[in-house]
């Protein structure tokens, strides 16, 4: 790895999401050497992910370089790397450019996409975790609208229009909202021989509500905007299999599309190589105490999404967002540095500033404790939260221009196809041709 040899404690954190990114500005002119690891070389702001997929915004907007953040002290370190295992006896982190000691180890590898088994669904549906992703999700929309401007087959022409979301929590019902203003406001100026009646957005939910973890005049809300901009919503409705082109439901719904996103729920990312009683298997999570310590280990801990901290109030644990993440990553900073002077260790207490979610231009429901906002107030408190948690102002400017821009003239300046896409059937079929 090159890393130099140190007399200092050296504190390696595996992950630059919210929690990663939280902890490491705080350590980053203590007395320790910090090496920060991550598969990727920038933090990503999940939160504006669905605006990237609709064409609202740029990636690098909603993205920032990980070397940015260390390069602000001689003893952090950046390496870009995939962690394989953990061997928390000899304290060796491996990775795929090699292995590292350390002295206290930060798991912050956030969630993955959950399927719930489901490999159907899998196999075919897009998923929208990472900034690839959400990139692909924006080609084959943009894909979708070209081909079916030229399609003369009217059930081909309906399936590339339908656009079948799953999971009715804030991503679902953000990006459903997006597409809706994406064929409102975009589609009779981009493509004038298209009839914009003919797109249809599904969002699809599992329970009886939209927002589920909102209140429940949050999710009234936030349904009747939905409807308002034409999103057809299908309560109770689980998805069976989705083979590429047909989706089959638990109820008489099936629908013939080309596009399912998947945003239905999501699991933890562990690392090989703990004790298995560290892991809470059903949530994919490790189980720490009070001190974000992984059960088990006194120098290994789990921030944010990763770690489940179960108390009275989170029987559970806290909520998978970025909100507890940031916390939790401050909290560990002061934490390591009592642990460096021998003081004793405080426990981490949640504070929550409340969630929101925005449905589109002037549309959004926020809860802030027993309070609940909607419409145009709602959004304004929603934009001015997204861009203050930015990370870096040059992406806060720009992403403030860019929704100003898109404000004034109904528009989307990003609805470019800069790499077309192909799913993995596509190309197994494209294999199978050539065969």
């Amino acid at each position: 790895m090159n890393i130099p040899r140190t007399e200092l404690p050296r504190v390696v954190i595996i992950g630059g999401g919210f929690a990663g990114m939280a902890l490491a500005r705080k350590l980053l002119h203590e007395n320790v050497q910090m090496v920060l690891i991550d598969r990727n070389n920038y933090h990503t702001f999940q939160p504006l992910l669905y605006q990237v997929s609709t064409a609202g915004l740029e990636p690098d907007s909603i993205a920032y370089p990980l070397r940015k953040v260390t390069r602000n002290s001689k003893k952090c370190f950046f390496r870009n790397a995939e962690v394989e295992s953990i061997d928390a006896e000899n304290q060796i982190v491996n990775t795929s450019i090699g292995e590292i000691i350390y002295d206290y180890l930060v798991i912050a590898t956030g969630s993955k996409t959950n399927f719930f088994g489901n490999k159907s669904v899998e196999n075919n549906a897009m998923w929208m975790k990472t900034v690839p992703q959400a990139l692909n999700i924006r080609s084959l929309i943009l894909e979708n609208l070209e081909q079916a401007v030229i399609e003369n087959d009217p059930e081909k022409r309906k399936a590339l229009l339908n656009f079948v979301l799953v999971g009715a929590g804030p991503t679902g019902v953000e990006l459903s909202g997006a597409i809706a203003e994406l064929r409102n406001n975009i589609v009779p100026k981009d493509y004038p021989d298209l009839n914009p009646a003919e797109m249809n957005i599904h969002l699809l939910e599992g329970l009886d509500r939209v927002l589920p973890p909102m209140s429940e005049k949050s999710s009234q809300k936030a349904q009747k905007f939905l409807e308002d901009l034409g999103v057809q919503i299908h309560l109770n409705t689980m998805v069976q299999s989705y083979d590429g082109h047909l989706v089959t439901t638990n109820t008489d719904l099936s629908l013939k599309t080309e596009t399912l996103v998947w945003s239905a729920g999501v699991t933890g990312a562990p690392v090989k190589g703990l004790n298995a009683s560290a892991l809470v298997e059903k949530a994919n999570r490790y189980e720490v105490n009070a001190f974000n310590q992984v059960n088990g280990y006194e120098n290994v801990f789990a921030i944010g999404d990763i770690a489940v901290m179960q108390s009275e109030d989170f029987p559970r644990g806290h909520p998978m967002v970025a909100q507890p993440a940031i916390q939790q990553g401050r909290h560990l900073a002061k934490n390591l540095k009592r642990i460096l002077k021998g003081e004793p260790l405080e426990p981490f207490s949640y504070f929550d500033k409340g969630s929101m979610a925005t449905v589109g231009r002037n549309k959004a429901v926020v809860d802030i404790g027993k309070s609940t906002f909607g419409g145009f107030f709602a959004w304004f408190i929603w934009m001015f939260v997204h861009l203050w948690f930015l990370i870096g102002f040059r992406n806060r400017l720009v992403t403030f221009c860019n929704w100003v821009y898109n404000y004034i003239n109904f528009d989307r300046a990003a609805r470019l196809i800069i790499r077309p896409f192909k799913s993995n059937r596509e190309n197994l079929e494209a294999d199978q041709k050539k065969i």
